[in-house]
């Protein structure tokens, strides 16, 4: 016990200091979260549009295959990205491995799926009367899918922010592809795994504590929209 109320009363010190190195390693993690969750919601709403919102064959497989992505190893993300950005490997040119902007992509990796089944479930779960009065007073393609996207944007809002959260708690593919290098590449969940097993307790608490709000506030806002989706 002693053990970890001394812990706790290093993890207090260096956040009420504003302890550099603490705050720098928050400020990158969410730095590469947020971007990460905007790239990978860029791609991943339309994309989870135009699956939940068109029949085509083979779309049980499609929508099959995005759900399994969405319980993807970490590490193994970290392993396949590894060897593509390695120096000597295909992408190893572009000098990538061991950046933040490595970590990004896996991070990348890691959102999409999730921001993906999460608008295909929101489409899914749609009024088909919205879009259909949409249609019946002449509304374009773009229109229509537009309507269709504000109706569900409670859920698509909170699909992100699950991404979001995917993104900031992981572990793997950020050591195995940003190195975990101080300064640089040290993200809050590295830096905890790295402290800890240094027998820096306080140091990897004070970022535990940064980490659990995070988390927290995400849930928070997703429990929030669902509260404002159900409340419509």
């Amino acid at each position: 016990m002693s053990y970890f109320t001394e812990g706790l009363f290093t993890a207090g010190r260096l956040l009420f200091t504003v302890d550099p190195e603490v705050y720098g390693i928050v400020g990158l993690s969410l730095r590469i979260s947020l971007t990460a969750t905007f790239l990978a919601s860029l791609v991943g709403v339309p994309l989870g549009f135009l699956i939940g919102s068109r029949d085509f064959r083979g779309k049980a497989i499609v929508v099959i295959v995005v759900h399994t992505l969405m319980a993807l190893p970490t590490v193994v993300v970290g392993l396949l990205g590894y060897a593509i950005l390695s120096r000597q490997a295909p992408l190893g040119f572009l000098e990538l491995l061991f950046t933040p902007r490595a970590i990004i992509m896996g991070e990348f990796i890691l959102s999409l799926p999730i921001i993906t089944a999460l608008t295909i479930s929101a489409i899914h779960g749609l009024d088909r009367r919205a879009v259909l009065t949409a249609q019946t007073l002449g509304a374009g393609k773009f229109r229509v899918a537009w309507t269709s996207l504000m109706e569900a944007r409670y859920s698509v809002l909170a699909a992100v922010i699950v991404g979001f959260g995917r993104a900031a708690s992981e572990v793997g593919s950020a050591m195995m592809l940003g190195g975990n290098i101080r300064f640089y590449t040290r993200t809050m969940t590295t830096a905890i795994a790295l402290e800890t097993s240094k027998g820096e307790f306080g140091f990897a608490l004070a970022l535990g504590l940064f980490l659990l709000l995070v988390v927290f506030s995400v849930n928070i806002l997703l429990h929030l929209f669902q509260m404002r989706g159900r409340v419509r």
